[in-house]
């Protein structure tokens, strides 16, 4: 499997408290992985760094083979990783101005911008709340919106925090069925998650955190 990303000595405290205390780890292109550990582990925290939104000691990175220093963390890296908060945060405007701000961000035409907000609004599920504003949706709504406007970048690396935790059991089966089909495309997911259907999925690589460390569990499976 070809690395995508291979982040070496990853260390950050709290006060006296080491936090992350990572000696390396290696994500290949195309597949997905998810990263569990008891609450207050350094689950998000470790995704929040990759992503470049919490600052942290990092030996080496490479990214598609290039060297990037995380703590600068550039332009055309920011590109290329998209961070999914547990609790997503959406502007005010409508559904389909918040799932295109990142296309409007990076200068894209309108009418390139407006055929692929289409296919992630259709891709996510959401045609029915196209007209409902964003402080009225549900968590699982919102989680649906902040997917479409994640996998609208096209992205090569999604890092999802907890996303379908706190969820209703409907809400739950949305994100996990888009949470599938993000694992089957050809990008790399690394989720923090303690839902045990995620955990499961086939073709899953599990990490564990502890201590600080985190450490690879079983192979997944390969049938589907």
């Amino acid at each position: 499997m070809t690395p995508l990303l291979v982040i070496e000595g990853v260390r950050k405290s709290f006060a006296a408290r080491r936090l992350l205390d990572v000696a390396g780890i290696e994500l290949a292109a195309g597949e997905s992985y998810v990263l569990t550990g008891e609450n207050g582990s350094g689950k998000s925290t470790f995704l929040r760094v990759l992503a470049g939104l919490e600052r942290a000691d990092v030996d080496a990175c490479r990214f598609d083979g290039r060297p990037v220093e995380l703590q600068k963390y550039p332009a055309w890296l920011r590109q290329e990783v998209i961070y999914v908060h547990q609790h997503p945060y959406l502007f005010r405007g409508s559904i389909a101005d918040n799932i295109a701000f990142g296309l409007k961000v990076r200068d894209m035409g309108r009418a390139e911008r407006c055929k692929l907000v289409r296919e992630a609004i259709v891709w996510a599920g959401v045609e029915d709340l196209l007209d409902v504003p964003p402080h009225r949706l549900s968590g699982g709504e919102k989680q649906l919106v902040a997917l479409a406007r994640a996998r609208v970048l096209h992205p090569r690396l999604f890092l999802l925090d907890e996303p379908t935790a706190n969820l209703d059991a409907q809400a739950r089966l949305q994100v996990m069925g888009l949470i599938r089909n993000l694992c089957d495309a050809n990008s790399t997911v690394m989720l923090a998650c303690h839902d045990r259907e995620i955990i499961e999925l086939p073709h899953m690589h599990r990490l564990h955190i502890e201590n600080g460390a985190i450490t690879a569990c079983a192979a997944p499976t390969a049938s589907r």
